[in-house]
């Protein structure tokens, strides 16, 4: 599951977030939860809250409806532009 996760991120999400100078990782598949970790221009990104629930976890869920919930492990206070 874990790599399925990815291999959509890879395709779907990436290419979006490096536009930007961002990234996501996917920490770990557990309990039909996913924990991802955003990095580069998303790690502390005042709009990365929306790019998670908004954009990320429904691709997510579409594809993979017996994920209930996708959680962002981001440290954002530590980011080059922390807004937390």
């Amino acid at each position: 599951m874990r790599r399925k996760i990815d291999n959509l991120l890879e395709e779907q999400v990436r290419p979006s977030l490096a536009a930007h100078g961002g990234n996501v990782e996917v920490v770990d598949v557990d309990n039909n939860q996913v924990y991802l970790k955003l990095s580069g221009g998303c790690q502390g990104c005042s709009s990365s809250n929306a790019t998670l629930k908004q954009g990320i976890e429904k691709i997510i869920k579409q594809h993979f409806p017996e994920i209930e919930d996708v959680i962002d492990l981001t440290d954002h206070t530590n980011g080059e532009n922390p807004y937390m």
